[in-house]
């Protein structure tokens, strides 16, 4: 942690933090006026409401808020359970949340948290799961489990919870993001499910109050942080108005990749998948066509077999080319390389190369996109 974060500071975050009716950025505005949030807390409602150009009665709300968090006690519950409280200025801090424009000013963390640059991928969806919902979740959930991603949801009902077990099946780590604080566990019944996915190295987070209780509003503020903690979203299955699509829409607006899985179009809960795909998202029929949305730089040590699109594999197999044309392929493998980069590897002249690439094109096994050669998808 921070240690020119000071303690007495830390706490008055903490109490800040319990004003749920503003977004967190203006929280951390209201901090940025007043130089911390220990001073804002030692104003009257009639100071804070004029210095920062709020209402009085917001003002005095936000005051009430505060005061009614006792600070010392979130700590000692939040360390007894063996988790701890995070500010923004803290390495621990995930710094994609941290580029988010509404990132908490205290997070509440169970559990050990993905590594920077750690490939997560957010799977989200209704309560209401139909049989083809659950047979997708788990199967895709299962196999970014394996591949050696961390599966990112919001340990609700329906397709969150299925989402979850698929990794702790596998006992690999998985994120949740809850609309209660980390002292509850909702829905109840998920309290073993809770508790193997910090067996298994995963985490739950929160920017809830120790014990706040699931109140509606919550659980739309809750997705923002499932969009900012993952690359790309993933909708399984919900309505046209669902949560689901909240965090679709929220992940939009964050500049993130959101694709959908395609559903029967009399289903009421493919509505919001189909619509998002009508819209432009990416379509999901096979774990490969989540993986290609992963960061080149979130890539390290996954299980490159995943990203094979089996129903895409050319006709001819590469054993079948020519020797030099078959170590261009090696060369390429899963990622993407120039022109001289080939060459260079290759250690041929750049016409020579050129020629094989081209040849390679033809046939089919090589695409080029921006200068880039990678392998076809087609």
């Amino acid at each position: 942690m921070n240690n020119a974060i000071s303690a007495q500071e830390r706490l008055a975050r903490i109490q800040l933090n319990a004003f749920l009716y503003f977004r967190a950025d203006w929280l951390q505005r209201l901090i940025e006026i007043f130089g911390s949030a220990q001073e804002i807390l030692k104003q009257d409602a009639a100071t804070l409401a004029n210095e920062a150009n709020l209402n009085p009665q917001t003002a005095a709300h936000l005051l009430q808020e505060a005061y009614a968090i006792h600070p010392q006690e979130e700590w000692e519950k939040t360390e007894k359970l063996g988790g701890h409280i995070y500010v923004l200025e803290d390495e621990e801090y995930p710094q994609s949340l941290r580029n988010c424009k509404e990132a908490p000013i205290a997070l509440y963390v169970l559990g050990q948290l993905p590594a920077e640059n750690a490939a997560c991928v957010a799977m989200v969806g209704t309560r209401k799961i139909t049989p083809y919902g659950r047979r997708v979740a788990h199967k895709l959930s299962t196999e970014l489990a394996q591949c050696g991603v961390t599966v990112v949801s919001g340990l609700a009902r329906g397709i969150d919870s299925v989402c979850h077990t698929a990794a702790v099946e596998l006992k690999k780590p998985t994120l949740a993001v809850i609309g209660t604080g980390i002292g509850r566990c909702y829905p109840p019944e998920n309290r073993n499910l809770e508790k193997a996915i910090l067996q298994y190295g995963g985490a739950v987070i929160s920017e809830l109050p120790f014990d706040r209780p699931p109140n509606a509003f919550h659980f739309p503020r809750r997705n923002r942080l499932i969009a900012a903690l993952s690359q790309p979203i993933v909708v399984i299955e919900g309505e046209v108005k669902s949560g689901a699509l909240i965090t679709a829409k929220l992940a939009l607006e964050m500049g993130k990749d959101v694709l959908a899985v395609p559903g029967p179009i009399d289903s009421p809960t493919s509505g919001g998948p189909n619509s998002l795909v009508k819209d432009g998202a990416g379509v999901v029929t096979s774990v490969a066509d989540i993986l290609d949305y992963i960061p080149q730089q979130s890539r390290f040590g996954l299980d490159s077999r995943f990203f094979v699109h089996t129903a895409d594999v050319p006709a001819k197999p590469e054993e079948k080319l020519p020797e030099r044309e078959q170590q261009v392929m090696g060369l390429v493998a899963d990622g993407q390389l120039s022109l001289d980069q080939i060459a260079e590897r290759l250690q041929a002249s750049v016409p020579e190369t050129a020629q094989l690439l081209f040849e390679l094109e033809v046939k089919g096994f090589l695409a080029c996109e921006n200068g880039l050669y990678s392998k076809s998808k087609f």
